[in-house]
């Protein structure tokens, strides 16, 4: 498996007539977003009018205002932290391919806040990247997102490297790194567990070893 095989793969998923969603799931800090960039880039998706769009799931994290109000902020990004009704009702968008522009929210990492209308989706992109923990979850409301993508991709990294990966983010992001850690031990680690859970779900499993080849996340 190479990067060059996998784009094949993607490619292979606009041949039909209808608009492609290829979604890429994996733990916290697994390589979904490197991933996405590494297809894109192939793909050539640089400016509106291009043929592949990214719209992450994670711009539907729930704002912190709102996680406090439901007092979920100190587990933010565990299934329930997300609008996953308005994730669904996006990708039905998407696929339904009937708008000339579609826009999305992202997630803004400085703010460690939802942006909404940050990604545009213009009707000629034939193949919609969607990257996110919890795209193969079985649970209510998760399901409904399976059910909107052509295949869903797994990437696999080792459990160190991971955690080696997600400890560096949140420190680049301001925590200390005691605090990095802890919240990796208490946050990330549970959410990844359940998200490992979801893997023999996947179209295709990445390894380690190659998502390793496409640079750091």
């Amino acid at each position: 498996m190479t990067l060059a095989s996998l784009v094949q793969r993607a490619r292979r998923l606009t041949e039909g007539r209808h608009r492609a969603v290829l979604g890429i799931a994996g733990s916290p800090g697994s390589g979904k977003s490197t991933l996405a960039a590494a297809l894109l880039a192939a793909l050539g998706a640089t400016a509106l009018g291009a043929a592949t769009a990214h719209v992450p799931m994670d711009g539907f994290h729930l704002a912190d205002v709102e996680l406090a109000r439901l007092g979920r902020l100190a587990r933010k990004g565990a299934p329930d932290t997300f609008d996953v009704g308005g994730y669904v009702a996006l990708l039905r968008r998407i696929r339904a391919d009937a708008e000339e522009m579609i826009y999305a929210p992202a997630f803004e990492r400085t703010l460690e806040q939802p942006l909404a209308g940050a990604v545009g989706v213009p009707r000629s992109a034939r193949l919609v990247l969607t990257e996110g923990n919890y795209l193969l979850l079985d649970e209510p409301g998760w399901r409904e997102v399976r059910a909107e993508l052509d295949e869903v991709w797994f990437c696999d990294p080792h459990p160190a490297v991971r955690r080696e990966r997600l400890v560096a983010r949140h420190t680049a992001f301001g925590k200390s790194p005691a605090d990095a850690a802890a919240w990796v031990a208490a946050v990330d680690d549970p959410n990844a567990a359940r998200v490992e859970q979801t893997r023999d779900h996947a179209d295709l499993v990445i390894p380690g070893a190659v998502l390793e080849q496409l640079g750091p996340p």
